[in-house]
């Protein structure tokens, strides 16, 4: 693997060497490192599309699996589908990603689609981050689709982060929460120039008992444009909060759409969406300290999605 190769693998999977425990490694569409443990095990698919099913046993405890992507060339395209399969009791860490590094004049896209199946009283963390970056003319493009089916008592952290470098992305989460279960969504964006970000999400929540909290923090620079649209649906005595949180700055714009629907008395569901520049008084006392205003303007950003 080849130093371009190394540093994307850093940037969107903290990676510095081979992991420790289960992993699988795609470049330019084909395998470049693949091991299974005897807890978690990866295969090809074998429905014809392009992809990996990801076996985690109910003995799987406190286990991590690393299933990285990462694109080298220009004028390149592909939709992967990667299903997990976690089993009752289980407790992995799975770590996705996609890195792409574009210096050619055309565009290049990376589409995934992710389906977690996760069993009863299973516990899932999930870290999938986007990079994208080169000098050439091309455009880098990503569209990630998760669903997610949560059986009862199980639980679900997902944290997205868009890191920069990412022309255009429209993100879709899909998601049905059972009885006692749990969903959590971080979600991190940073947009610039004249880039595109927007995301989707539809949680379904349909026990007693069920949960959700979906939050989503933003920042929208120079002349980019952002669309964040939640729905929470509560079928039971559940209960669901969504919120969208922005810092728009230049001419950059935000559109914030969270929607509620209460089908049973006990539901209980908040929303909150908040959009805003960055307070001048924030910049003026970073700027005391001895920081320029660019570089106090960093600093706030930083912290703020963080």
């Amino acid at each position: 693997m080849n130093e371009i190769e190394k540093m994307l693998l850093m940037q969107i999977a903290d990676l510095h060497k081979v992991p420790d425990g289960a992993y699988n490694i795609r470049k330019d569409g084909d395998g470049d490192g693949r091991r299974s443990t005897p807890h978690i095990r990866i295969e090809n698919r074998t429905d014809g599309k392009s992809g990996i099913d990801i076996f985690v046993s109910s003995q799987t405890q406190n286990e991590s699996v690393h299933i990285p992507v990462v694109i080298t060339k220009s004028d390149y395209r592909e939709k992967v589908y990667n299903d997990f399969y976690v089993e009752a009791g289980a407790d992995v860490l799975i770590i996705a990603g996609c890195g792409i590094h574009n210096c050619g004049a055309q565009t290049s896209e990376h589409s995934g689609v992710h389906t977690f199946h996760v069993g009863k009283s299973a516990r899932v963390r999930y870290v999938e981050k986007h990079y994208g970056e080169g000098d050439g003319r091309g455009g880098n493009i990503m569209n990630p689709d998760t669903v997610i089916y949560l059986e009862e008592g199980a639980s679900m952290l997902m944290e997205t982060t868009q890191i920069k470098g990412i022309d255009s992305t429209m993100r879709t989460t899909k998601a049905i929460v059972a009885a006692g279960a749990d969903l959590v969504v971080k979600e991190k964006i940073y947009t610039h120039g004249t880039q595109f970000a927007g995301t989707d999400f539809t949680v379904e929540l349909n026990g007693e008992g069920a949960g959700a909290d979906v939050v989503s923090r933003s920042v929208a620079a120079d002349h980019s444009k952002q669309k964040f649209a939640s729905r929470i649906i509560g079928n039971a005595a559940c209960n669901g909060h969504t919120e969208c949180d922005a810092i728009i700055m230049d001419e950059a714009q935000v559109v914030a759409v969270p929607e509620l629907t209460a089908n049973s008395v006990d539901a209980q569901l908040i929303h909150e969406a908040a959009i805003g520049k960055i307070a001048g008084e924030q910049i003026t006392k970073l700027m005391t300290l001895g920081l320029t205003e660019s570089e106090a303007e960093e600093q706030i950003i930083r912290g703020f999605l963080n």
